[in-house]
C-alpha cells in the first residue's frame, strides 16, 4: 500500500535515553534522504535533542518537531497520519503505548516500539490486529534485545538446517551489560500482573488462527546442563520464546512440528543458583505494592550508563537445531546489548519498514515474518554478527 506521508518515519520518545540513541544512530547512519521528525510533549527537550542531531549533521537543525502525548489520542493520532513509519520508545508499554498502536492500525502506519511485555503485546493484537489487516499497517513490537536477536537468530538457524520434519530449537543467551530502566520497569510490571497476562494470552489463543496441518509451540524447558555447550541452563520467562513461536506458525520453513526453548547460559552452578534466587525475589517482591514501588524508584526511567561502560558490554545468543538427525549450531552475537545495539535494531527495523522491499503483509506480525532476511542483512552490514558454527 502507496502511503503519500509528509514523514517517512518519526521517532517518538527521543528525549529519553534509548530514544536519544536511537535518533542519534538515525543522524549518522540514515541515508540522506529520509525525510524524518521527532515526537513528544516537551518542545524544549525536543529542541535540545534536535540541537544534539545537528551536531552530527547540520542539515537536521531544522527537523520538525511534532507535539505528541500519550493522554492526548488526538495528537498520537495526527503523528500516525503524516508519518510511513513510527518509532516508539515511551514504555511501560502497558500503561503508556495503545493509544499509538490505535493511532498506527487505522492510519495504516508501520510501527515499531522495544517492548518486551507479553501482556501488552496480546492486549494489542486482540485490540487492533484486525484493523491494522484492513488498513494495511505492519505492527512489530519487540524490535530491540527483545526480541530481534532470538526471532531472527532462530529464523537464520531454521534456513541452515532446511528442515523436512520435525524441529526443536533452543536459544542460549549470554550476556555482559547494564538492564535499562525501562526493562526493569516493564519487568515488574509483569511480575504483578501474571494472572491478568495469563488471561490475556488464554483470550488470544481463542481467536488468533493456528497454521492448518503444522505446530509451533514454545516450551518450557528445565534447568540443566547444556551436552553441546558445556553451559548451565536456565529458562528465561521473557517475551521472546512466544514471538520464535508465531513465527514458526506463520512460517512453513519452520517445519510441520515446531518447538523452541530460551534459556540463560551461566558456566559455574553456584551463578545459576544465584541467578535463580535473585529472580524469585524480584517476583515476590513485585507482589507486594509498597515493595515494587521502592524498587521502581530506585532504578529509574529515561537514565543509562555511559558510552565508555556501553563500549564494555557484549551479548551472543547460541541456537542448537535438531531435525531428523542432524543437528547446526548458530550464533548471534554484538555490542552492548540494553542501549547501544537495542537503538540500532529500532533504528534499522524502522529503516527496513520505509526502504526495502519486505514480504507483503499486514497486522501485528514479528520480525522474522515482517522483515525477514531483509532486515538480518541490514544487521550484519552495522557488525552484529550471525554465525553458523557447525
Amino acid at each position: 500500500m502507496s502511503k503519500q506521508r509528509d514523514f517517512d518515519l518519526v521517532v517518538f520518545g527521543a528525549t529519553g535515553f534509548t530514544g536519544a540513541l536511537t535518533a542519534a544512530y538515525l543522524a549518522r547512519h540514515a541515508p540522506a534522504n529520509l525525510r524524518w521528525a521527532l515526537a513528544g510533549r516537551t518542545p524544549s527537550k525536543l529542541e535540545a535533542v534536535r540541537n544534539s542531531l545537528a551536531a552530527i549533521d547540520p542539515r537536521l537543525e531544522v527537523m520538525e518537531l511534532l507535539h505528541a502525548d500519550t493522554t492526548d489520542p488526538a495528537t498520537l493520532d495526527a503523528v500516525a497520519a503524516r508519518s510511513r513509519v513510527v518509532i516508539t520508545t515511551v514504555g511501560p508499554y502497558l500503561q503508556y503505548g495503545e493509544p499509538l498502536v490505535a493511532a498506527c492500525a487505522a492510519h495504516g502506519t508501520d510501527y515499531v516500539d522495544l517492548t518486551g511485555e507479553p501482556e501488552f503485546v496480546d492486549r494489542m493484537y486482540l485490540a487492533h490486529h484486525a484493523t491494522a489487516v484492513s488498513s494495511g499497517a505492519r505492527l512489530v513490537h519487540a524490535c530491540g534485545f527483545d526480541s530481534i536477536p532470538h526471532d531472527l537468530g532462530a529464523l537464520h538457524a531454521i534456513t541452515h538446517l532446511a528442515p523436512t520434519g520435525p524441529v526443536t530449537l533452543r536459544g542460549v543467551v549470554r550476556a555482559s551489560g547494564t538492564f535499562s530502566g525501562g526493562t526493569f520497569h516493564s519487568a515488574l510490571g509483569a511480575f504483578s500482573r501474571v494472572k491478568q497476562g495469563q488471561q490475556t494470552f488464554r483470550q488470544r489463543l481463542k481467536v488468533e488462527p493456528r497454521p492448518e496441518g503444522r505446530s509451533s509451540r514454545a516450551v518450557s524447558g528445565k534447568p540443566h546442563k547444556d551436552p553441546d555447550l558445556g553451559l548451565w541452563l536456565l529458562p528465561l520467562p521473557t517475551i521472546d520464546p512466544q514471538v520464535v513461536a508465531r513465527s514458526g506458525a506463520a512460517l512453513a520453513a519452520y517445519g510441520p512440528s515446531f518447538r523452541y526453548s530460551h534459556f540463560a547460559g551461566v558456566r559455574r552452578l553456584p551463578v545459576a543458583a544465584g541467578a535463580v534466587v535473585s529472580v524469585a525475589g524480584l517476583f515476590a517482591a513485585a507482589q507486594v505494592p509498597p515493595l515494587r514501588r521502592a524498587l521502581l524508584k530506585r532504578v529509574p526511567q529515561g537514565e543509562g550508563p555511559d558510552e565508555a561502560r556501553r563500549k564494555k558490554s557484549w551479548f551472543s545468543v547460541d541456537f542448537i537445531g535438531e531435525s531428523e538427525g542432524r543437528t547446526v549450531h548458530t550464533k548471534v552475537s554484538g555490542g552492548d546489548p540494553g542501549y547501544t545495539e537495542t537503538a540500532k535494531m529500532l533504528a534499522e527495523s524502522a529503516l527496513c519498514l520505509a526502504y526495502d522491499t519486505n514480504p507483503v503483509t499486514s497486522g501485528q506480525v514479528t520480525t522474522a515474518v515482517a522483515m525477514g532476511e531483509n532486515l538480518t542483512a541490514r544487521l550484519q552490514a552495522t557488525g552484529i554478527r550471525f554465525e553458523t558454527i557447525t
